[in-house]
């Protein structure tokens, strides 16, 4: 069995972000880039499902130079290869065209992503994935089983939980519970500096968005104590200024 696990290079969660250009650009000085969480997961499940000879494990990053300790990271994890397609990650839609020209003729039964990554939050990868190479694609994936040739899904819907059956191939973008992030060991990390890492230029793409600015949120305002007797003050400040009521 082959999977292929998509990889973000995101930064890490403390990081404070701020924006260059004009707020057209993110300010990369200083920041430090790691596994997207999300996808260590996918990551986890990929190595569990290959485990006992039962497959191998690839995973594919579109980034610069710059995301390949990120990589090697996900080689010292457990993958077999990495593979870094040379070109900024500019929109989902560009990320997935790339993904999707690799993997079109590597016969992969399985492909993993992350449910979403924890810099844009935007979910799209894996189902844009899953149409161009016109395979099923399962979002927020918290259980994932393969036997004989097809694979148990769980996921959450509204509500409640939902279980399919699938024919591999396919793709799943995965969430908590799929699996327990695996903490790279010394001899992984060792083993890590000579798996191979493959480099592989871009295909062009049209450009379908740009990004005209980033923002930061509002501060936060500070806060208003009322008295716990005073109910008509708090039913006016919880009308006129929370407006909520």
């Amino acid at each position: 069995m082959k999977i292929l696990v998509c990889i973000s290079n995101v930064p890490d969660t403390t990081t404070k972000i701020t924006f260059t250009n004009n707020n057209t650009e993110f300010n990369t000085a200083g920041v430090q880039f790691i596994v997207n969480p999300y996808d260590e997961l996918a990551l986890s499940k990929a190595i569990a499902l290959s485990q006992g000879e039962n497959g191998t494990v690839t995973v594919i990053n579109v980034g610069e130079a710059g995301t390949e300790p990120t990589l090697r990271k996900a080689l010292a994890t457990g993958a077999d290869e990495a593979v870094r397609i040379n070109a900024a990650p500019r929109d989902a839609w560009f990320v997935a065209q790339q993904i999707a020209n690799y993997a079109k003729d590597q016969q992969f039964d399985i492909i993993l992503t992350g449910r979403e990554s924890i810099d844009y939050n935007g979910a799209q990868v894996a189902s844009l994935v899953g149409e161009l190479l016109n395979i099923p694609s399962v979002s927020i994936a918290k259980k994932i089983d393969v036997q004989d040739g097809h694979a148990t899904v769980e996921r959450e819907i509204e509500g409640g939980k939902e279980v399919l059956e699938i024919p591999l191939p396919f793709i799943a973008g995965t969430a908590e519970g799929v699996a327990e992030p695996i903490i790279p060991n010394m001899r992984g990390i060792m083993s890590a500096r000579t798996k191979p890492l493959h480099v592989i230029e871009a295909i062009e793409v049209p450009i379908l968005s740009t990004i005209i600015t980033y923002d930061t949120p509002e501060p936060r305002g500070a806060v208003q104590l009322v008295p716990e007797d005073d109910l008509e003050r708090l039913i006016e400040m919880l009308h006129s200024k929370a407006k909520v009521i």
